[in-house]
């Protein structure tokens, strides 16, 4: 596309246009999003949810042409709102088998919605490699043969992106192209990091999604009611100790040294909870050594993404906590010198960190018990970052580890040390020592992941919830995963919850000892005295649509009901809903009482509270409740005037007018 813009637009509200690209036909359409839609959904994670439900084929293979990859932007992006430089993807993950959800910051996402796009959705599968690149106009596609093979900073180095918050992309490296199961897309120094986004790009031979934005402004349906909607939310982060203290001082580093107090820390593929020796990891440590500074999203308030100055002079991103915990104790690694290499080098590969980590510590312990032969040890350095490279690659036994730790475990035994659930490696929190969190990864719709319901955080940063017992957790599971579900529609960062539940002032004033008393007997009081009028006073003022904290909790329940229910089409049942052998059977040295987690009192719990069978299947009335056909509409039925003029590229040159 050549360099000349049209002029800047305003938009109220949002777009309410989603751009479709097929691959293989290479046929590009638009189409708008509909008031109910718009209603029912939210934005975000919810709508880019409703939109996979028509187009995925229970059944297909997850790195075939007939797999869907969907981006949608979400209404608060480019509005301003505080920590709202955030963008979902959904698909069908080649981890899991399972419906992938992710989010992620960095400028992609603001420069699709600034092109004037709330959304971007990629069928098909290219012959050869190419990039996609998109403005106002519509899209090209372009030869990436000559790109095939670079790591992610050097093909994003290479894309011409013009510096700000014009340009922005999505890139893959080598672990993506290779298809390995846990490859991730970057975008900016962020990360598309879970479940195998990376490799559904690299299944569809698209090296990188180009955006060319800052022709589209979002104007707020009522300007003087967002503004102070968007003063009050910053009171609220500015106030929290978390937000405006811990994140923004240490970045999530900080949470290790919580975890290793709380007992929660992996230590040595989750056979222990804390080691004196990750003392040497805690948030001070790093900031000390490095002389960390916050480098976050544009509009973070929170700021809890961190860079230092490394002994190579050069600043360096400082690695989030999961990346830490999994790649340094959960390894018998303390050296934050060397944690950090492997961090960059996952990064510039495109691995995701959580699963690497976990995939090497089951490699390890096997190798100890005599299941396979491998030179990586516990404690000992040599050979990770090589280890990596054949991951991303897919060399050698590296081959085999970039299907993840259930498929390792499946051909040569030791599931009960495989740290994942439904395919999913495991982050960084032991629910031996928080047992919601143990729920939370049981029922969680995209496998073993704390970010549905971060009950650790309740359990042992807070004490809110006693972490050793099931009273109560089934309901705040509930609540928290239709609470975060809606967060992330709209779309803003889940860290923002601390401060907006947190902050209000029947909370904030309330004594600790009344809190945990009602938290913890009387479940159903306390969640309905928590108000989350932060997150739904934005979302009327941005768009105009009338929205209750009521509808907004229930937009949420929709769209877990909806993943949930799209899961079970694709073969899930209770038996899925469960933790790896160790949580279940094993104490753990640091703690003397030999806690394991009982989980299935709590689940059966959930599957009431949740309107689910026993088997954990959404029962028809759950359904019908929440708005959700058993069958998705057929994407034929769609109003003509939903869906705009088809073009069809003829070469790789043509630009695609909308």
């Amino acid at each position: 596309m050549d360099s000349k813009r049209e002029p800047v637009r305003e938009v109220i509200g949002t777009h309410n246009r989603v751009l479709e690209v097929n691959l293989t036909t290479r046929e590009i359409h638009k189409f708008e999003v509909s008031r109910e839609d718009r209603q029912l959904y939210l934005g975000g994670k919810g709508l880019g949810l409703k939109y996979l439900y028509e187009r995925l084929v229970p059944g297909i293979d997850p790195l075939g042409p007939d797999n869907v990859l969907i981006l949608m932007m979400g209404v608060f992006m480019g509005s301003g709102a505080p920590c709202s430089s955030r963008f979902a993807a959904l698909t069908k993950s080649p981890l899991t088998g399972l419906i992938a959800s992710s989010s992620c910051g960095g400028p992609f996402g603001l420069a699709l919605k600034t092109a004037g796009y709330d959304g971007l959705i990629i069928t098909g599968q290219a012959d050869t490699p190419i990039t996609l690149e998109i403005d106002e106009r519509g899209a090209i596609f372009h030869d990436a043969e000559a790109i095939w093979g670079q790591d992610t900073h050097t093909t994003q180095a290479g894309l011409g992106l013009k510096r700000g918050d014009q340009d922005g992309a999505l890139v893959i490296g080598p672990a993506g192209e290779h298809q390995v199961r846990y490859a991730n897309v970057m975008s900016g120094s962020r990360f598309l990091g879970r479940a195998g986004f990376g490799a559904v790009m690299g299944s569809k031979r698209l090296k990188a999604v180009i955006a060319r934005g800052q022709t589209h402004k979002i104007v707020p349906y009522d300007p003087e009611g967002f503004q102070a909607a968007k003063k009050k939310a910053l009171s609220y982060i500015n106030s929290n100790t978390f937000t405006s203290q811990v994140y923004r001082q240490q970045g999530t580093v900080a949470n290790l040294g919580y975890c290793n107090t709380g007992q929660i820390l992996p230590i040595h593929n989750f056979r222990d909870g804390s080691d004196p020796r990750a003392e040497a990891l805690t948030g001070p440590v790093w900031r000390e050594r490095y002389q960390s500074r916050p480098h976050a999203c544009r509009t973070c308030a929170i700021l809890c993404g961190h860079q230092g100055t490394y002994p190579d002079g050069e600043k360096h991103k400082i690695p989030e906590y999961e990346s830490i915990s999994l790649l340094g104790p959960n390894l018998e690694i303390f050296d934050t010198d060397v944690i950090s290499q492997w961090s960059e080098h996952c990064d510039a590969l495109g691995l995701d960190t959580i699963s690497a980590g976990s995939t090497l510590a089951y490699v390890m312990e096997a190798g100890e018990r005599g299941l396979i032969t491998t030179h990586l040890h516990f404690g000992n350095p040599e050979g990770i970052a090589e280890a990596l490279d054949d991951i991303a690659f897919r060399r050698g036994f590296g081959d085999e580890m970039a299907n993840g730790t259930r498929w390792l475990s499946q051909k040569y035994g030791g599931a009960e040390f495989a740290m994942h659930v439904k395919g999913l490696e495991l982050p960084g929190y032991d629910p031996r020592g928080a047992w919601g969190q143990g729920l939370t990864y049981a029922i969680a719709n995209r496998g073993g992941c704390h970010l549905p319901a971060t009950l650790f955080a309740q359990e042992v940063f807070f004490g809110y919830l006693d972490p050793h017992t099931t009273r109560a957790k089934a309901e705040f599971v509930n609540y928290l995963s239709n609470l975060n579900a809606s967060v992330n529609s709209l779309q803003t960062c889940a860290f923002t919850a601390f401060a907006y539940i947190l902050e209000p002032p029947l909370v904030k004033y309330t004594p600790m000892p009344i809190i945990h008393f009602c938290m913890q007997y009387l479940p159903n009081l306390a969640i309905a005295m928590l108000d989350i009028r932060a997150f739904t006073r934005l979302y009327e003022t941005l768009t105009g649509i009338r929205i209750t904290q009521k509808t907004f909790l229930e937009a949420g329940r929709r769209i877990n009901t909806l993943e949930r229910y799209m899961n079970t089409r694709e073969g899930v049942t209770r038996a899925d809903d469960t933790l790896p052998a160790r949580f279940l059977t094993e104490g753990r040295t640091c703690d003397p009482h030999g806690y394991t987690v009982d989980l299935d009192p709590m689940l059966e719990r959930y599957y009431r509270i949740a309107g689910y069978t026993p088997d954990g299947i959404p029962t028809p009335a759950t359904l019908s409740r929440l708005q959700i056909p058993s069958q998705p509409a057929p994407r034929s039925v769609r109003s003509r005037s939903d869906e705009l003029d088809r073009h069809a590229a003829r070469d790789s040159t043509s630009v695609q007018a909308i």
